[in-house]
């Protein structure tokens, strides 16, 4: 509240103006303020951090000449790349996104004893993701190949997915959400099963997007075991080879 008080110093003239000094008191203001305050906190919706998870390795001594090595029919390499013009600038599509591509081989590099390139496996997919045609969900470029590879992992994490949706229709449900993730990773981790080891390497003129968007794919596909790694001379050696013989 205000307040007013007069100032009557000294003698009075004849004809002089009355001095006045104003005081504000914002003792009331700081009760409202901390009224607002606690409403705002009670009805703000509190937004969970959206963060990159990244599967871990367990703790298993593993000798040292033992880490890189997959078997060949599992092993998958993955070499993004992005598209880019002769002053270095990054080439955009149709609907303005950046052209990262990914040039991959399964197994072992396709080069004989001499380091020459005999019956180049390489191939070429954009970053394409899913499209819908009708009631279900159809998987491009290289989302494709990784759902391919690791289908039966899939197949059985959607089943168990399916389980957990199903827990509002059925209130006694065991299956909550420490549950499902505990039960998906030892589905993720199944000896048993069929499990791609993928391989991420970039060129010098990949974006850092390109890079994301390889480790995005190993969480959309539910790929447990990948690594990435420096590309080598014979990886740019079958692009070489690749472009020369299909172009970009």
């Amino acid at each position: 509240m205000a307040q007013i008080e007069q100032s009557d110093k000294g003698g009075k003239k004849k004809g002089a103006q009355k001095k006045m000094s104003i005081h504000v008191d914002f003792t009331p203001m700081v009760d409202m303020n901390m009224l607002l305050i606690t409403f705002f906190m009670l009805c703000t919706t509190m937004i969970k951090s959206q963060t990159l998870q990244i599967t871990l390795p367990t703790n298993e001594k593993v000798e040292q000449s033992e880490k890189n090595k997959a078997k060949e029919s599992e092993a998958i390499t993955l070499i993004v790349d992005t598209d880019r013009d002769e002053q270095g600038n990054v080439k955009k599509d149709e609907e303005g996104r950046p052209k990262n591509v990914v040039y991959f081989y399964a197994g072992q590099p396709p080069i004989d004893e001499n380091g020459h390139v005999i019956n180049n496996t390489l191939e070429r997919k954009e970053f394409l993701g899913d499209v819908k045609e009708g009631n279900r969900t159809v998987q491009r470029g290289i989302r494709e190949i990784l759902h391919n590879r690791n289908e039966k992992v899939l197949d059985k994490i959607a089943v168990l997915k399916e389980q957990w949706r199903k827990k509002e229709f059925s209130p006694n449900s065991d299956i909550n959400d420490s549950i499902y993730q505990a039960k998906a990773k030892e589905i993720r981790n199944d000896s048993t099963l069929t499990r791609p080891v993928v391989i991420i390497k970039a060129t010098p003129e990949a974006s850092w997007e390109s890079l994301i968007g390889a480790l995005d794919e190993m969480q959309i596909n539910q790929i447990s075991r990948y690594q990435i790694d420096n590309i080598n001379g014979v990886d740019s050696m079958l692009i070489f080879d690749y472009i020369s013989k299909n172009g970009k």
